[in-house]
C-alpha cells in the first residue's frame, strides 16, 4: 500500500513539474509576436485588409506631362532630382525639392493636394510613390517619363534606349519558365503588428534607395537572377523574352497568393516596357523583404528598334526661365 501511495505521489509530482515547465517555457517566449506566425504574414495580411495589395498600388499611379501642365496648381509636386539641378538649372514652377528618403516628411506639407513625384526618368519616383501609397497617401502619382519628358535639358532617356537583345543568344521566342512555388522571404523587424512592420519596411526601402540593374548584365547571365517578364502573354508571344524568364503578371498579388511564385533566394529582376511599372513592383517587393531590382528603362533599353508601342518618343522641350519653368 505504501509502495502504491509512493508511486501515486511520484506521478503527481511529475505532472506538476511538467505543468511548471510548460508554463515556464510559454512565459519565456516573450512578446506575443506576429499573429499569423511570421512577420511576412502579419505584414501582408495587414496590407490586404487595408487596400494596399499590389493591384491597389498599381491603380492610377501615373500622370502625363500634359495633364500636370494643365492643372499644375491642383497638385503638390515633389522633385527628387539633385538639389543642384533643381536650384540652378530649373524645376516645375511650384515644385518643392526633396530627397527620396525625405518624401514622407515633405508629404506632410501637401495640404490635401494629390502628390506628384518627379525624378529624371520616372523610375526612382516610382519608389517614392510606393512609399507614399503605403503611408497614407493612396493617390500619389509619378510623372510619366520623369523630367526627361518635360524638358530636354534633363533628358536621360534618349541615351539609354537600345537594342542589345535583338539577335542576342539569351533573347528567345520560346515558352517562359514554368511557375514554381517558394517560401516567403524573411526579414528582421522590431515591430510586432502590421502598421509597425509596414512603417519599418517602407523606411528601409527608402533609405536603401532606388535599385536598378543594367539590361546587359541580365542578358549576359540570366541564370543568376529570378527574372519576371511583366507582360501580357500576347506580348511575350509577339516579341519573345529573356531566356529563363517567368511571366508572373495576372496573379501577382498577395490576395491571389501569387507571391509564392517569386524566389526570395535570388535577386528578383522585373522588366516591363519602360521600367516604370516594374519600378513600382520592385519597390513593393523590397518592402516585403525580397532582394528586388528593376531592369532599367525596360525593353526600351534592349529591343527598342523592334518595339511597336510603349516607346520613348522624346522630350517636349518646355521652355524655362532662370530656375522656374515657364508654362
Amino acid at each position: 500500500m505504501k509502495k502504491e501511495r509512493s508511486l501515486l505521489l511520484f506521478a503527481a509530482m511529475l505532472t506538476a513539474a511538467s505543468m511548471i515547465f510548460l508554463i515556464g517555457c510559454k512565459g519565456e517566449e516573450g512578446p506575443a509576436g506576429p499573429a499569423a506566425g511570421t512577420s511576412f504574414e502579419t505584414l501582408t495580411t495587414y496590407m490586404v485588409e487595408n487596400g494596399m495589395d499590389i493591384p491597389d498600388v498599381l491603380t492610377g499611379w501615373i500622370i502625363d506631362d500634359s495633364t500636370l501642365a494643365a492643372d499644375r496648381d491642383d497638385y503638390y509636386i515633389m522633385d527628387i532630382r539633385h538639389q543642384g539641378d533643381f536650384d540652378n538649372v530649373g524645376h516645375i514652377e511650384g515644385a518643392v525639392s526633396s530627397t527620396l528618403d525625405g518624401v514622407l516628411i515633405n508629404a506632410a506639407n501637401s495640404g490635401g493636394k494629390t502628390i506628384v513625384v518627379a525624378s529624371y526618368t520616372g523610375l526612382a519616383s516610382c519608389y517614392a510613390v510606393v512609399a507614399l501609397r503605403l503611408s497614407g497617401y493612396p493617390g500619389a502619382k509619378t510623372l510619366k517619363w520623369g523630367m526627361s519628358c518635360w524638358n530636354g535639358v534633363f533628358d536621360e532617356w534618349s541615351g539609354n534606349i537600345g537594342s542589345i537583345a535583338v539577335g542576342h543568344a539569351n533573347w528567345t521566342t520560346g515558352a517562359t519558365a514554368t511557375a514554381q512555388e517558394f517560401n516567403a522571404p524573411v526579414f528582421v523587424t522590431n515591430a510586432t503588428d502590421g502598421p509597425g512592420i509596414l512603417a519599418e519596411r517602407v523606411t528601409a526601402m527608402l533609405n536603401n534607395g532606388f535599385k536598378g540593374i543594367d539590361g546587359a548584365a541580365v542578358l549576359d547571365a540570366p541564370g543568376g537572377y529570378f527574372i519576371n517578364n511583366y507582360w501580357a502573354q500576347a506580348d511575350v508571344d509577339h516579341y519573345g523574352h529573356i531566356s529563363g524568364a517567368y511571366r508572373i503578371m495576372e496573379n501577382l498579388s498577395i490576395a491571389a497568393d501569387g507571391l509564392k511564385h517569386l524566389d526570395p533566394g535570388k535577386t528578383v529582376v522585373t522588366y516591363c516596357w519602360t521600367g516604370q511599372t516594374a519600378s513600382i513592383i520592385t519597390a513593393y517587393l523590397t518592402v516585403l523583404g525580397y532582394d528586388a531590382r528593376v531592369l532599367e528603362f525596360g525593353t526600351n533599353a534592349i529591343i527598342y528598334s523592334v518595339l511597336e508601342s510603349h516607346k520613348w518618343g522624346g522630350s517636349k522641350n518646355r521652355l524655362y526661365v532662370t530656375t522656374e519653368w515657364d508654362l
